[in-house]
């Protein structure tokens, strides 16, 4: 077969904007595809919520890929070790209730579940800021992380959707933005962002889940984003708790829209 450079670029162009056309309105929109971002947009996406998730780099993942100082293993507790034994990723007990995993199958395999399922990603694309009506949140502002970086004023695009989850990591930048345009009103003891504590694996594993909730209406916060939000101590490379998160988000979520559909 003789190829053609037109219908090579027609057919990248035509097939991009029909995605993100249909996913200009949304169930729900993740921001950040780490660990907590692709286990949540996995359920979700496998309970038939219609999910985009939007991550400034190209290749999804986080901070999974370098595991510990870029020793490319993973540890996970038992709690959380359940989430990748489900979806097929190879464990291995290290001592009772520690479980090691490689980081480029455990994050290459969150990936494809999450796709599989029906996750629509958009990578290189930043959320630059949110669009609000009547005290909630109803959308992100988008766009290309290029345009960040290289300080260009390029005006954004905008999408909408019922729930944003806030899995940015460290940074919590949707919240963090949703901070500014509310001062003091944000569902944490202060008001504010409270931001992530010094390092205690015990408590951050913990704190990582508990503090997965909403935020302000319609944000909800998850993985190391809940912890920065609500003042929890980070964790390191061990990533029960960021799973976990994931989890427990999505399950929230279906809750709330489950309710509204049946409404």
């Amino acid at each position: 077969m003789e190829l053609d450079e037109r219908v090579i670029s027609k057919a990248i162009v035509s097939r991009f904007f029909e995605r993100l056309t249909d996913h200009l309105e949304n169930d729900v929109v993740i921001v950040g595809g780490g660990p907590a971002g692709l286990v949540a947009g996995y359920v979700l996406a496998d309970a038939g919520v219609k999910v985009s998730l939007f991550d400034r780099r190209l290749s999804l993942g986080g901070g999974m890929w370098g595991g510990g100082m870029l020793f490319n293993e993973i540890v996970v507790q038992s709690e959380g070790a359940r989430i990748l034994d489900d979806l097929g990723v190879s464990l291995r007990e290290f001592e009772p209730g520690y479980y090691t995993a490689g980081s480029v199958e455990a994050v290459s395999t969150l990936i494809s579940s999450a796709v599989r399922a029906g996750v629509t990603v958009f990578n290189g694309m930043v959320a630059e800021d949110v669009v609000m009506r009547e005290d909630r949140v109803i959308g992100l502002v988008i766009n290309w992380s290029t345009v960040e970086t290289s300080g260009l004023l390029v005006d954004p695009l905008a999408v909408r959707s019922d729930f944003i989850i806030d899995a940015t990591g460290h940074d919590s930048n949707v919240t963090s933005t949703v901070e500014k345009k509310v001062p003091g009103r944000l569902l944490t003891e202060t008001g504010k962002v409270e931001g992530e504590k010094s390092l205690w694996c015990e408590r951050a594993e913990k704190l990582t889940v508990d503090n997965t909730k909403e935020v302000y209406p319609g944000l909800f916060v998850a993985g190391m984003s809940a912890n920065a939000v609500f003042g929890g101590p980070r964790m390191g490379p061990i990533f029960g708790g960021m799973l976990l998160s994931g989890e427990k988000a999505a399950k929230e979520i279906l809750l709330r829209l489950n309710g509204k559909r049946v409404s």
